[in-house]
């Protein structure tokens, strides 16, 4: 993405996108030489859903279906710390979970981490914000998350022992992975599509929280070099489809905390307390 490879030109149309004060522009610019890929990133507005789903054509029939659990400490810990721990069913695909440090400094990761072909360090870019994640997956029968929820397995079963080393070193004194809050289910749907004018994949991923409110992003991942290109062509597909690039944008896990923490506990999903071990 450096300002060399794609031109001046290339960053003031990708700033459309990225909407940043230019000492931000260059710490971003120079972060993305470090990682392994760029996720552009745009929530659209709650009043553009219908909108958006229309012009684009999404489908919410063709659409793969999952479902999404966030996991923590009664008290918010792990996130106050910089840990994001989610688990996930696909429809047709096999489960998953994740163990995510944000924000990271690439140079500070273990090497040891960095070698995983299950570790990826990347930048999650959306409008006037940028983080960079350091995540560690791990791929899961098709039906072990529904049974870690249903009581009739563990949730440490859903984790490898990389992930559970990681995943400790952050646990508060004696804390335990089956002791975590589940938060969820959220319901979701993702839909892959080209928009006409854009030369790669958008997903629109829709969200649906407990209480039927929904949250809709539209992504797309780029190499560290097509990143800067890939923005500003981005931002000119969303702008020629009408939508305002300029609200309010916040990840969907911070989404997802801000509603399980305002939500009453009649509303939460999420239980605690030791699971069964197998």
């Amino acid at each position: 993405m450096a300002a060399a490879a794609g031109g001046s030109s290339v960053l003031r149309a990708a700033q459309k996108f990225w909407q940043l004060p230019d000492d931000d522009l260059h710490a971003l610019v120079k972060l993305t030489r470090q990682v392994d890929r760029v996720e552009l990133k745009f929530i659209v507005p709650s009043s553009a859903h219908r909108r958006a789903f229309e012009m684009f054509g999404i489908s919410a029939t063709r659409a793969r279906r999952q479902r999404v659990y966030y996991l923590d400490t009664p008290d918010r810990l792990l996130h106050r710390r910089g840990v994001v721990v989610r688990v996930r069913s696909t429809s047709g695909r096999p489960d998953d979970s994740v163990v995510k440090l944000r924000p990271v400094v690439p140079a500070n990761v273990a090497p040891r981490l960095r070698r995983s072909k299950q570790f990826i360090v990347e930048v999650d870019a959306m409008p006037g914000a940028y983080v960079c994640s350091a995540a560690l997956r791990t791929r899961l029968g098709p039906d072990d998350v529904r049974r870690a929820m249903g009581r009739r397995g563990s949730l440490h079963d859903l984790f490898s022992k990389q992930q559970a080393r990681l995943l400790a070193a952050h646990l508060p004194g004696a804390g335990h992975i089956d002791d975590l809050a589940v938060l969820g289910p959220i319901e979701a749907s993702r839909h892959r599509f080209r928009p006409e004018g854009f030369d790669r994949v958008l997903q629109a991923e829709r969200w649906t929280f407990p209480d039927g409110s929904r949250l809709l992003e539209l992504s797309t991942r780029a190499t560290p070099q097509a990143a800067a290109r890939t923005a500003a062509r981005l931002s000119a597909v969303l702008r020629r489809h009408g939508l305002d690039l300029t609200g309010p944008q916040r990840t969907k896990t911070r989404a997802t905390l801000d509603f399980f923490n305002a939500a009453p506990a009649a509303q939460r999903a999420g239980r605690t307390g030791r699971r069964p071990t197998r």
